[in-house]
């Protein structure tokens, strides 16, 4: 019977071993560098996702070449037409 509230004792100290653990593993750097990641770490540097931009890009750039833009001829024939009715 005394095992059982040892064991319970053991098991309480297991979990604050974990916290304590993890103030451990901090590191301090100098505020320079600190600030240097900030601002690098908004940028892709992933040589992988850089490539998939840049295919991306190109699919872009070619389907742009295929799109027939109605609109544009209609809103030039538009302007004409009431150009030729106010005079």
């Amino acid at each position: 019977m005394k095992d059982q509230p040892e064991n319970g004792e053991r098991a309480a100290d297991a979990t604050y071993e974990d916290e304590s653990a993890v103030s451990k593993r901090t590191v301090t750097i100098p505020l320079r560098e600190y600030d240097e990641i900030k601002r690098e770490e908004n940028f892709i540097k992933s040589q992988m996702l850089i490539d998939i931009i840049d295919n991306i890009e190109r699919l872009v750039r070619a389907l742009r070449k295929h799109i027939i833009r109605k609109w544009k001829k209609e809103f030039v024939l538009w302007q004409r037409w009431e150009k030729t009715e106010e005079n």
